[in-house]
């Protein structure tokens, strides 16, 4: 650990916490995380109450400019006919705002905590395992989740999304690359991820699992500024495989900077045909 860490009480606290949690559940059964999902995360929020996740309501205008291009980024996929389905939404702040514009929409999360006080037209707060998805919708949408799964788990957690979506439904999936990691609590401390991000993936790992489960249609999705479009997948893995093949530290340095970062990232959507 740097000093500069050492430092920082309340990250040390946040850290020591997160790291043993999540050890529980790397080294926990199948059986075990069908309730272990809620168990530790409702434990980490009494014990870190600073969390971020705890605080982001009162927080000003970075954070509140954050959750606006999010739903810039949703809107061309939004009409008054959609059903949709957050998963692992957290404190539902972009549920909320999607909820007007949408027929349904659903908060999935593991935590009654996070989503207390919840509330919007056409909102409905759902608690699950961290497995099932036990809603019907035309488009789901997960940001920053798909790390924080058992890497047992998400095969199962992706066949539950393909059932649940309608035939034509999309998934849109952001989730950390591996590549311009760790961007968990580890981050800065250790070389992997070591907290609650339980797997970082890389575009073409989280891809082949799509497949896997029946997505025939696999796009690489990119956001630069107030621009967005899809991408072939292939040139997003091709330029993966370039930074692979160089050196850890400088591949990183490289992953990491502006653009080549926003399209590395790994932002998928993936159509049930």
């Amino acid at each position: 650990m740097s000093s500069q860490y050492l430092m920082d009480p309340k990250r040390a606290h946040h850290y020591n916490v997160e790291i043993g949690l999540a050890d529980r559940l790397r080294n926990s059964s199948r059986a075990e995380r069908r309730y272990l999902y809620s168990s530790v995360y409702e434990e980490l929020y009494r014990e870190v109450p600073y969390h971020p996740q705890l605080v982001r309501k009162s927080q000003g205008a970075e954070e509140r400019a954050g959750l606006l291009e999010l739903f810039d980024t949703l809107r061309p996929f939004l009409n008054p006919d959609t059903v949709y389905a957050e998963i692992g939404a957290g404190d539902c702040a972009l549920t909320m705002l999607v909820a007007p514009h949408v027929r349904k929409a659903y908060a999935i999360d593991v935590s009654e905590t996070v989503t207390r006080g919840a509330s919007a037209p056409n909102l409905e707060v759902v608690l699950s395992d961290g497995i099932d998805i036990p809603v019907t919708a035309t488009l789901i949408f997960s940001n920053q989740l798909m790390e924080h799964l058992h890497p047992d788990d998400a095969r199962d957690q992706l066949a539950n999304v393909f059932a649940a979506l309608e035939p034509g439904g999309k998934y849109f999936c952001i989730t950390p690359s591996r590549l311009t990691g760790p961007h968990d609590i580890s981050r800065g401390i250790d070389e992997v991820a070591r907290g609650f991000h339980l797997r970082e993936y890389a575009n073409r790992e989280l891809a082949d699992l799509f497949r896997s489960v029946g997505f025939a249609r696999v796009e690489a999705f990119v956001r630069i500024r107030n621009f967005q479009t899809t991408l072939p997948l292939g040139v997003v893995t091709a330029l993966e495989t370039v930074v692979g093949w160089l050196p850890r530290s400088l591949g990183w340095r490289v992953s990491n900077l502006p653009i080549l970062r926003r399209i590395l990232d790994v932002q998928l959507i993936a159509t049930r045909c």
